[in-house]
């Protein structure tokens, strides 16, 4: 049975998938040739066709991407629930070392997905172990809450629009009215679902119970947090939280002459950024400690919405903290969470 096992793995393809916002970057060994260098489109749809090609005749595959974040979660739950599929997601520091190892020079998608075919082959193959499925059903909950404030936010637009238009009769603003109080009614039962299985997962609620220990992260903006956050590779830093938020800075220069000042990425998760946009202004305005700091930001040149991003950027590496390290929020290391995470 082992035998036959370690046979049929032998003769699995080899598969390293770059994983960037919108396509995956395809590389596979099949029978030692590699195949032409294939692109997916990084959702559903194309999550399905590269499972079909991969497994097609009867093929298994094993598979290996890097612990990126968000990007890549929905790729390994389609590639972990697939039949005669082993997938791998691999550390990016490994990855990188293991690039320098082979004495890699150049840095494109497709050569990221050459390194993880190797990856694959040569080191030894961990199967990924997906979020729990509280983990999995609090982040379809969260996300649902937050479609659901966007609508009702669009509502009251058009409710405070209606007011001033004359054309517009009772029977409309009736509608909007009766629109809002029933999604009023099922953000308060989601949310109120998402606690009971928080409450019921030790984890969870110890994770919870540090969120909600800051003083500006109450029961909504904690849930989201703890959504988008709790599916995360558990060996990613804080550094890595923070670009996976597209909250690292991205400095501008171009020749000798021009340098713009450095401004945020943008590029990553932007539910935890908008999670952690309120929580941020609460915080300035009701923790004494933040509050400095970003007076002192403010003191020192910085616009006040920089430093209210610069605020979301320290209590995202705070809760890094907070959950590594098992302790509630401590406002005197605020100032310098990245300096407390490498000491503690």
């Amino acid at each position: 049975m082992t035998l036959g096992r370690e046979v049929s793995m032998r003769q699995a393809d080899s598969v390293g998938i770059d994983v960037g916002a919108r396509e995956l970057v395809v590389a596979i060994r099949r029978d030692g040739h590699l195949l032409d260098i294939m692109r997916f489109a990084n959702d559903g749809s194309g999550h399905a066709r590269l499972i079909r090609f991969i497994t097609k005749g009867g093929r298994r595959a094993r598979v290996a991407l890097e612990s990126t974040g968000v990007y890549g979660l929905d790729l390994a739950l389609a590639l972990h629930e697939a039949k005669r599929v082993e997938v791998m997601v691999a550390n990016p520091r490994a990855v990188k070392d293991f690039s320098d190892a082979l004495l890699k020079r150049t840095k494109t998608d497709p050569e990221d997905a050459l390194v993880l075919v190797e990856f694959v082959e040569r080191m030894p193959f961990v199967p990924w172990v997906p979020p729990s499925a509280n983990a999995l059903s609090l982040r379809m909950i969260a996300r649902r809450i937050a479609a659901l404030v966007d609508a009702s936010t669009a509502e009251k637009n058009r409710l405070h629009a209606a007011g001033f238009v004359a054309a517009c009769n009772s029977v409309i603003r009736s509608d909007i009215k009766a629109n809002l109080r029933q999604l009023d009614r099922h953000i308060v039962a989601l949310a109120k679902h998402a606690v009971k299985i928080i409450r019921a997962d030790p984890e969870l609620l110890r994770r919870y119970n540090h969120l909600v220990s800051v003083r500006g992260i109450a029961e909504r903006s904690a849930v989201r947090l703890l959504a988008e956050l709790d599916v995360l590779p558990p060996d990613m830093t804080a550094r890595q939280w923070t670009a996976h938020a597209g909250l690292d800075p991205r400095h501008y220069e171009s020749g000798t002459s021009i340098a713009k000042p450095a401004r945020i990425s943008k590029v990553g998760n932007q539910r935890l950024r908008a999670a952690l946009y309120m929580p941020a202004l609460v915080a300035i305005r009701h923790e004494p400690r933040i509050r400095d700091y970003a007076r002192s930001l403010v003191a020192r040149g910085k616009k006040p919405m920089q430093a209210v991003t610069a605020v979301m950027r320290h209590l995202l590496v705070s809760i890094h903290a907070m959950f590594r390290l098992d302790v509630p929020f401590d406002p005197e290391k605020f100032a310098s969470p990245l300096d407390f995470q490498e000491s503690a």
